[in-house]
């Protein structure tokens, strides 16, 4: 009953196999990714969601950013990743005194989140040292495997 209730979960928060970006931003939207904004802490409708396949994609351009298997629940209040695909995202430190690492997007430098570097525990589900805390405003899901030549996760 719960892989049938999450599978279903996955289909309804899906967009289609050609994703290629939202034609249009909401104003909320165009906030977060093209003004560098940030979404309230635990509002984020894919902070629980854990899908069993598909990808996580720029929601501005379609740009696969994120596997599903990189997804891990880290009670930070935001979706937390522990990868991305090569040549995904653009990294730069903040010059705000915060000393975070802002992730945008390689394809149309929307802003995505940040990475936070600290040590895998046991108690997540992490493969690096990385927590790339991202707002789910700027992604959109993808049941889909990505398009070829995504590059491998780094």
């Amino acid at each position: 009953r719960r892989q049938q209730e999450l599978r279903e979960l996955e289909d309804k928060l899906s967009e289609s196999v050609s994703f290629a970006g939202k034609a249009a931003l909401s104003a909320e939207e165009v906030r977060i990714i093209e003004r560098r904004g940030t979404e309230a802490q635990g509002s984020g409708e894919y902070i629980d969601f854990a899908p069993q396949r598909g990808y996580f994609a720029c929601k501005k351009c379609g740009r696969p950013i994120y596997s599903s298997e990189a997804k891990f629940k880290s009670g930070c209040g935001w979706p937390a990743f522990d990868k991305c695909f090569a040549g995904s995202i653009v990294t730069r430190l903040e010059d705000d005194g915060t000393r975070r690492t802002e992730i945008t997007c390689a394809g149309c430098g929307g802003h995505l989140g940040h990475i936070f570097e600290e040590a895998a525990t046991p108690l997540f589900k992490k493969r690096s040292d990385q927590r790339h805390c991202a707002n789910s405003m700027a992604l959109q899901y993808v049941k889909h495997d990505p398009p070829g030549g995504t590059g491998e996760e780094t």
